[in-house]
Formats: C-alpha cells, sequence, structure tokens
C-alpha cells in the first residue's frame, strides 16, 4: 500500500550544516507564511556550530505563535552525511501531500506557500513547482543584487533548458507533490555539488510536469560560505540560453 499523506500539509524540508547566523530569519520567514497547514522537518547535518542551540532558542521563543497542529522536528545526524544524504532524510520523514525545500540561509516570501499550493490545485497535471527569486548580499535584505528573471524559464522552455543541460530552476524555491518523490526517489550523490540539478533532470525524464512562477517568493542570500559558490556564480545567470 501506498504511504498514506497528510491532505493538504506541507512538508517543509530544510537541510543545514553550520548556518547558525541565519538560521533565525529562515524560519521567521517561515512562521510567517499566509498557508498555515505545515509542518518544518530541520535536519542539521553534523552542524560544529550554534546551529543545534540556535534552532532551540528560536523554538522556545515561537513555539507558541505556531497554529496548534503544526509540528517541528529536528534531526541531529551523528556525521556530515552532505546535502544529498542530509535532504533524503528529510524528505523521507515528510508526511504532506505537498513537500517544499527551503535553504537554511535563505528566505521565503511570506505568500511563498499560498501561491504554489493554489497552482498545484488548479493545475493537477502539474508535479512540481518553483518560483523566481532575488538575490540579496549577506544580511543586507534592503540591498537587491540580482534575480532569477535572466535564466528561469517557464512552460516547455524548462525541458528544452535542461535537455541542452542547461539550469532555469531555483532549487530552494521548489515544491511538489509527496506522491513525486514516493514515484520516483530523492537527490542522489552521483553528481558533487549538482545533486539539486540532477533531481530536476529525474522530475524530466519521469514523464512529470514542472512549471515555475514568475512571481519573487524567494529570497536568496548571498554569502562568502554558501555551498553554490563553489560550484556557480551570479555570472553564470545570464539572459543567454547558451
Amino acid at each position: 500500500m501506498l504511504y498514506q499523506r497528510i491532505p493538504g500539509l506541507v512538508s517543509v524540508v530544510i537541510t543545514n550544516h553550520n548556518r547558525a547566523p541565519f538560521l533565525e530569519d529562515c524560519l521567521n520567514s517561515l512562521l510567517k507564511q499566509t498557508y498555515q497547514e505545515w509542518e518544518i522537518i530541520l535536519i542539521d547535518d553534523a552542524s560544529t556550530d550554534d546551529s543545534v542551540k540556535c534552532i532551540e532558542n528560536w523554538l522556545t521563543a515561537n513555539r507558541k505563535l505556531f497554529p496548534r497542529q503544526n509540528t517541528f522536528l529536528t534531526l541531529q545526524l551523528p556525521r556530515n552525511v552532505g546535502f544529498a544524504g542530509a535532504m533524503n532524510v528529510g524528505l523521507f520523514l515528510a508526511k504532506g501531500e505537498f513537500i517544499a525545500v527551503q535553504d537554511s540561509d535563505d528566505l521565503s516570501h511570506h505568500e511563498r506557500f499560498e501561491k504554489q499550493i493554489a497552482y498545484l490545485t488548479n493545475n493537477p497535471d502539474t508535479d512540481l513547482i518553483g518560483t523566481n527569486y532575488v538575490a540579496f548580499e549577506n544580511n543586507r535584505l534592503d540591498q537587491i543584487i540580482g534575480s532569477g528573471k535572466g535564466w528561469i524559464r517557464y512552460g516547455d522552455n524548462i525541458p528544452k533548458m535542461y535537455a541542452k543541460g542547461g539550469h532555469c530552476i531555483c532549487h530552494g524555491t521548489i515544491l511538489f507533490r509527496g506522491s513525486l518523490f514516493d514515484r520516483i526517489g530523492g537527490h542522489t550523490r552521483r553528481v558533487s555539488g549538482a545533486e539539486d540539478y540532477e533531481f530536476i533532470v529525474k522530475c524530466i525524464n519521469s514523464k512529470s510536469k514542472i512549471e515555475n512562477l514568475p512571481d519573487p517568493l524567494y529570497y536568496y542570500r548571498n554569502h562568502p560560505q554558501q555551498r553554490s559558490r563553489r560550484y556557480f556564480s551570479l555570472e553564470w545567470n545570464e539572459e543567454s540560453d547558451e
């Protein structure tokens, strides 16, 4: 029998490794979501900083503000297993009809989940929905330094871009049906640094329909310690399809 998911629930999966300075902003943005049916699953990938203490302090200060039915699960892994391993732990723990990804150093717009779920509800043939985003410098949310406007694609242009080896979905913005994970599984470690890219390709190859919303519903933090800096740069996000 297939895994029985909770209708309407969004399971928000956050992976974290040494992002203590950014966790409060990240979690505050989720607490402000206009869509209230959520659970947060935070997988700490054996952080060596104060991440776990920061999470505990945030929960102590904010749990009373949770909608009554909402839950927050923290799992501290005994050793560092990397992004794909931590992400898959969270995906397997997710109970919701929908699963959202959230990077621990970024923020979500307060209407992100509401608009993404509305789209999936109105488009039952779509399995995964991303969004546009804006990038900001470190702790300066008022200092916008870029956006996804130049490289985010829509509709049939999404699989065309991936067929050429390009990338046009910001992984931190994705929200998808739990049934998609049940059908194709999660992330792999076959391509170091491109686990998110390979997941999207796997979705496309499984004939799953994916889309992006043009609304900038995600705030991507640019900082020296970010994981993607080792593999990509803002200069990669160009207008060209090449």
